[in-house]
């Protein structure tokens, strides 16, 4: 059974001490051998395999990795599969715009969260937040491919995932330096479920907020989505995302001021995305899309993130109210645009121009250092 409003504080207490058993075997085994320089194959293989394949020609260790991940979660059922379709039929541009932005700056509010991620070195975006970002971003796009959640490749792209959650535990069990008192154990399970709540409920809101209308059967396919995913992340069944919307909002919002607050990491993480973004926009419309983003975001949590302040934030609630009395600030912003829908969505042409400008992002996801896949490393504070 997945979390509910009466079991979550008691269950993420327990799912903070609690790591991977599956993966974090496997990783150990890779870096205590000195073999983490291959690791990146073994990640590109994982991404050609497809269901039904036969991996008797694969590597001991990974095989039976494999054979144990590739169970789909419990009750998973061919209508969560339509119902997960129908949302991105209609919203995948939107969604996988607002989970790389809003989502990723959702999971820096997580002090242990944003701490973990600052300090894996490249993993963590010290030096090179552009890889981190651009295959997170990935994840976000590939996960509405068409028959992504029927032909393995999202489960596929998720246990690479899996691996590097796995990689950041054991970088910083060798390490020395985690502090397991004070954090639980590195990527727990709770931080994994948490950011689940991130990019999905908390997308539907942000969504919400921005007047974008999602139906009722659209935001239940967007949580079994999410819940596909808490899966294969590696997450027991009594942790996960529950499926339907309404629950796992209440799950979500029962938690999330006890979770989020403003942290030197989560600013500095912010930053770093805010202006790994930018260069991704069109000139003229960064403000206008983070006052968008703050919209989505709420200004409550726009500030523990450190987002800056413009003039377009006293825009951002009566435009989405439809009101036109600050319509020529986005319209000088936009050469227009803004203005022409004002009264309708006012937000819509620079959701387009996002949703757009998040492609170049997965652009430079394929091409950034000639590999298209995650990397790990031998040593905690390795920048390669």
């Amino acid at each position: 059974m997945a979390l509910t409003v009466e079991t979550v504080a008691a269950e993420l207490e327990a799912a903070n001490q609690a790591g991977d058993p599956l993966a974090d075997a496997l990783v150990s085994d890779l870096i205590d051998k000195g073999e983490v320089d291959g690791v990146n194959g073994l990640f590109r293989t994982i991404g050609t395999l497809k269901p039904g394949q036969d991996n008797s020609q694969l590597p001991g260790r990974l095989r039976e990795f494999l054979d144990e991940a590739a169970a789909e979660p419990p009750g998973w059922s061919e209508a969560d599969v339509r119902a997960a379709e129908g949302f991105f039929a209609h919203h995948h541009g939107e969604a996988s715009m607002l989970q790389g932005t809003v989502g990723l700056i959702g999971t820096y509010l997580s002090p242990t969260g944003a701490f973990t991620l600052r300090s894996t070195g490249r993993l963590g975006g010290v030096e090179g937040p552009g890889r981190r970002l651009s295959q997170s971003s990935r994840l976000f796009l590939d996960m509405g491919n068409k028959g992504a959640l029927r032909d393995g490749s999202l489960a596929a792209t998720v246990t690479k995932v899996r691996l590097v959650h796995a990689s950041v535990r054991q970088l910083h069990k060798k390490s020395g330096e985690w502090d397991y008192a004070r954090w639980g154990e590195p990527v727990s399970q709770k931080y994994t479920t948490g950011a689940t709540c991130v990019f999905s409920t908390q997308i539907l809101q942000s969504m919400k907020n921005l007047g974008i209308h999602v139906s009722r059967e659209d935001a239940h396919g967007f949580i079994c989505a999410w819940h596909y995913i808490n899966h294969y992340l590696g997450t027991p069944e009594k942790w996960l995302v529950p499926k339907d919307a309404d629950e796992a909002e209440q799950v979500w919002n029962s938690q999330r001021d006890k979770e989020w607050q403003k942290t030197d990491d989560g600013v500095f993480m912010t930053r770093q995305a805010v202006d790994f973004y930018r260069k991704f926009l069109p000139p003229g419309a960064h403000d206008a899309y983070m006052a968008m983003v703050r919209v989505a975001l709420t200004d409550k949590y726009a500030d523990l993130a450190g987002l800056p302040r413009s003039v377009l934030d006293l825009a951002g609630k009566p435009l989405a109210a439809g009101h036109d009395v600050l319509s020529g600030i986005g319209g000088g912003l936009l050469g227009g645009a803004v203005e022409e829908t004002v009264g309708v969505n006012p937000y819509k042409e620079i959701l387009g121009i996002a949703s757009k400008a998040f492609n170049g992002v997965e652009r430079f996801a394929l091409t950034h250092d000639q590999d298209d896949q995650p990397q790990m490393h031998q040593e905690l504070h390795d920048d390669r």
